[in-house]
């Protein structure tokens, strides 16, 4: 085997090895929980890890994502999704990824996603402005980390 076929075939298996091992999981958006919170996503909290994606699910009318505090180096959509549609985002980068959804920010609908269990930017979500019963979700958020 010559060196170039082998460069080769080490540089496919490293990348098919890392989409083999990304997951994939599902986030319902919810008018109301199982434990009886309103205007939830099915997980506050979902701890992934590198090159994993989530797909929101429009089980209740009338919500979206908007990311709003990420790590520096991610790089958001640059609006919020549109509302009623399905959403997905694959996590390339670590870190603590904050989102809310739009209409109902303010009623609490918030949600942080831990990329590879990286904390490293946690002062800048907890300092990240948010309205309404969404403050005292994310500090509850925040000191479950």
């Amino acid at each position: 085997m010559n060196r170039f076929t082998l460069f080769f075939t080490l540089v496919t298996l490293f990348f098919i090895h890392n989409n083999v091992f990304a997951a994939t999981y599902d986030v319902e958006m919810l008018n109301k929980r199982d434990d009886g919170e309103k205007m939830v996503y099915s997980e506050d909290v979902l701890y992934v890890d590198l090159n994993d994606t989530v797909n929101w699910l429009t089980t209740s009318p009338g919500h979206n994502v908007e990311f709003i505090s990420a790590p520096e180096s991610a790089v958001l959509p640059k609006k919020p999704s549109k509302v009623n549609k399905e959403f997905s985002y694959t996590f390339d980068e670590p870190g603590i990824y904050l989102y809310q959804c739009s209409p109902h920010k303010s009623m609490g609908m918030i949600a942080l996603v831990v990329v590879d269990g990286d904390l490293s930017n946690i002062d800048d979500i907890a300092s990240t402005r948010v309205v309404g019963k969404s403050k005292k979700k994310l500090e509850a958020l925040i000191a479950g980390l």
